[in-house]
């Protein structure tokens, strides 16, 4: 008989497939769970749960806490919101090569010093030297690659300039990266055309690595980028997962059951194709892509159509004045216009931050609803300003508002699109599943009363009914505080598919 460390008593327990719940205990031995259903008085401790909701932890499949997890190692941000794993280095925007990965993090956290790493093999390693308090999965960011090697040009790379490049996704690979990661609006993703992507991409095939992708247009020329993600990740033979699915911009709106109808078809074409969602109306990106994309002039650009009143500053590092301010409302006390009002802010705070209002509540709601569809909360985890809720309140939000208090889909479904189709999609073996030999990666939640706190104006809150968080088996959070516990670790592919 197993001597169980720890025993959770009482629990409602959702497995991460889907399925219905069930009553029962969970053993946890280590960093495992070593039996669920009836486990006998054979323990060093237990906790008592009184029927509440036990999951596994939700994977946070969309992040730019690369630099977070290493400035701010108890991610509370993320482990107060039931979070256990995060995925970095999305947008093409990775955590190496070093020196142009801290240019990148600048943006994020202006006067934060970071150490020094080489290559992605450096940055895990310091991951698992360091420990935060979740898990952390890195994809290698295409952007920081190119940038590495051809600065900001835009131009096609050379055949020396294409070897190099896949040596430094190649070094990826080998530390166990989980993919390959675009950023088509962004500088100097943008300057890729799609025979770049595809060639580098081609490097991941058979490894079961991803191809992520910030497309390069989600507003009028959705479906267009849609498509040309998809022949990218086809071409070079690898999965493609969408990032933060949605049509934005008043003028794309509906656009998403014409982008969904394409996942579907290419699907019945045997590829293996899904997206992930942060469950809100507005987005947040850097200030100076919504002016680069044409965010305020009549064509709107990549980022789709929006007006001045539309984009919030959410974080500037020297004028916090501004923070929570729209830039219509901005260029009435600059007395200027909304484009030169940005240009003004832009001149002073090149790094700043803001939240988009763009989405339509139906899409959203079309694209959740749709099993393709995990959540992933991009957050930018820019602490000190005003950053979009969607940091804190993700995964509680679908949770709360959307299965339990709209009714959109069962509590179920809810939690498998935050565990085990993400696990699965991301190659993490023996995560996101709750049953014997998993991971001790454990959420413990009142689904009556778990629900997103944060606001747009006021938005750094933790979300509400969350109990109890456990990491590799170690307790992270109990009775809704931070112990203080530091157990994650990094989660590398070839440890994956071993």
């Amino acid at each position: 008989m197993t001597h169980q460390t720890l025993v959770l008593r009482n629990a409602k327990i959702f497995d991460g497939k889907g399925n219905a719940p069930y009553e029962g205990d969970i053993g946890i031995t280590k960093d495992r769970i070593t039996s669920v259903g009836t486990v006998p008085g054979n323990s060093d401790r237990e906790i008592d749960l009184n029927g509440l909701a036990v999951a596994p932890g939700f994977i946070d499949v969309h992040t730019h806490d690369d630099f977070a997890a290493i400035l701010h190692p108890d991610m509370s941000f993320k482990a107060m919101g039931g979070v256990t794993s995060c995925v970095v280095g999305n947008c093409g925007m990775g955590a190496a090569p070093c020196p142009q990965a801290a240019l990148l993090a600048r943006a994020f956290h202006p006067h934060a010093v970071l150490p020094d790493w080489s290559g992605y093999n450096g940055y895990l390693n310091y991951i698992d030297s360091h420990s935060p308090s979740i898990n952390i999965g890195a994809l290698a960011g295409h952007g920081t690659i190119r940038m590495a090697v051809m600065g900001n040009e835009a131009r096609t790379p050379t055949a020396d300039e294409m070897g190099h490049m896949k040596k430094l996704l190649q070094e990826g690979l080998e530390a166990g990266v989980l993919g390959l990661s675009s950023g088509l609006i962004y500088d100097p993703g943008r300057h890729a055309d799609t025979d770049e992507l595809i060639e580098l991409a081609s490097i991941m095939e058979g490894t079961g690595a991803l191809y992520t992708t910030h497309m390069r247009n989600e507003g009028t020329e959705l479906l267009q980028s849609l498509e040309e993600a998809i022949q990218i990740g086809q071409s070079a033979g690898v999965g493609i997962q969408i990032s933060h699915h949605k049509a934005a911009g008043r003028k794309s709106w509906g656009l998403v059951k014409e982008s969904l109808k394409l996942i579907e078809d290419a699907q019945q074409r045997n590829i293996d194709v899904h997206a992930d969602q942060y469950p809100y109306t507005a987005g947040s990106t850097i200030l100076s892509a919504t002016i680069q994309q044409g965010g305020l002039d009549r064509e709107g650009g990549g980022l789709g159509d929006m007006d001045a009143e539309g984009i919030v500053l959410a974080s500037t590092e020297s004028h916090q004045e501004w923070e929570g301010q729209s830039i219509a409302e901005l260029a009435t006390s600059f007395g200027q216009s909304p484009q030169e009002t940005a240009e003004a802010i832009l001149a002073q705070e090149p790094g700043a931050t803001v939240v988009l209002h763009s989405m339509d509540e139906d899409d959203v709601q079309t694209v959740m609803q749709h099993p393709s569809t995990m959540i992933g909360s991009d957050g930018i985890p820019t602490l000190e300003g005003k950053p979009h809720p969607r940091l804190y309140g993700s995964f509680a939000r679908v949770l709360g508002h959307y299965s339990r208090d709209l009714g959109l889909f069962k509590l179920e479904t809810a939690i498998h699109k935050m565990t085990g189709l993400s696990a699965r999609k991301f190659g993490l073996t023996d995560r996101g599943e709750l049953h014997q030999g998993t991971f001790a990666d454990l959420v413990v939640f009142d689904q009556n009363s778990i629900v997103d706190k944060g606001t747009f104006a006021d938005p750094n809150h933790y979300p509400e009914g969350i109990h109890h968080l456990f990491v590799n088996g170690v307790q992270v959070i109990n009775e809704g505080e931070h112990t203080g516990a530091r157990s994650g670790r990094s989660l590398r592919r070839s440890l994956a598919i071993a």
